[in-house]
C-alpha cells in the first residue's frame, strides 16, 4: 500500500490564493426620458439640462394638442407682472392666485389662451376638453355662466409651438422629456425652478436624480 505522503508544512511553499470571479461592474441604467408616441394632450415635456435655449431652458410644458400637424403646448410656472382684472376684468374673479397672466410660451404673446378644471363640465358653457379635468376656455364666452362650475382658472400669454418633425428632432437629440402630467400641475402654485424639481423628482431612475442638478445649466 502506497503511503499517504505527508502535508507540508506552512512555511514551505508560497501561499495559495482564494479563486474568485471577478465582479462585472452593474451596468449604468439607460436615461429613458421617452420617445414621440408617449406625447399627447394633457402630457408633460420637461427640458433636459442640455437644453440651453433662454426660451425654454428649465421649463415644464402642458401639451394641449398633437398631431402630424404639430404640436401646441403651454409653459407652466411662468407668471408674469400683468394683472388679469387689467385686461379680462371679468374673468379676475374666477382665476386662481396669483392672478396674473402666465407667459405661455413664445408664439402669439398678445394672444391670450385659458386653462381651467372642471369636475363636471358643460359643453355648451364654452368649455373644449383637452385631457381629464383640464379644459379651454372660449374667453369670448360670459364668464358668468362658469361661475360655480370650475374648480380653477388660469390664463396664459402667448404658447409653445413645435411644425411636423420639429419636436421628434428635439426628443432624439435628448432636450426633452416626455412624462404624464398629474391634476394639480396646471392651476399649481409652484413655478420656475421649483415647479421643474417637483415633476423631475416624482419620476423613476435617472429622471428622478436629475432634480437635484440645475434646471438651467447656466445657473451652475
Amino acid at each position: 500500500m502506497s503511503p499517504v505522503p505527508a502535508s507540508p508544512e506552512p512555511e514551505s511553499g508560497p501561499p495559495t490564493r482564494p479563486v474568485t470571479g471577478r465582479r462585472r461592474a452593474r451596468a449604468v441604467p439607460a436615461l429613458s426620458i421617452g420617445c414621440l408616441d408617449d406625447v399627447s394632450a394633457g402630457s408633460l415635456l420637461v427640458a433636459m439640462p442640455s437644453l440651453t435655449d433662454p426660451t425654454f431652458a428649465g421649463t415644464v410644458v402642458y401639451v394641449l394638442d398633437h398631431s402630424d400637424t404639430g404640436t401646441l403646448g403651454v409653459v407652466l410656472g411662468r407668471p408674469s407682472q400683468v394683472e388679469i382684472r387689467d385686461v379680462l376684468p371679468g374673468w379676475c374673479d374666477l382665476a386662481v392666485a396669483p392672478g396674473v397672466f402666465h407667459v405661455g410660451g413664445p408664439c402669439e404673446t398678445d394672444t391670450a389662451l385659458c386653462l381651467a378644471t372642471a369636475e363636471e363640465p358643460d359643453p355648451e358653457a364654452g368649455l373644449r376638453p383637452v385631457a381629464g379635468d383640464v379644459h379651454l376656455v372660449d374667453l369670448d364666452g360670459d364668464p358668468d355662466a362658469l361661475a360655480g362650475r370650475l374648480t380653477g382658472l388660469r390664463v396664459f400669454a402667448g404658447y409653445a409651438g413645435w411644425s411636423p418633425g420639429q419636436l421628434a428632432g428635439e426628443i432624439a437629440e435628448g432636450a426633452w422629456a416626455c412624462v404624464p402630467s398629474r391634476p394639480g400641475d396646471v392651476l399649481g402654485d409652484l413655478s420656475g425652478p421649483q415647479l421643474w424639481r417637483q415633476v423631475m423628482g416624482r419620476q423613476s431612475g435617472r429622471l428622478a436624480v436629475l432634480s437635484t442638478a440645475p434646471a438651467d445649466p447656466a445657473a451652475n
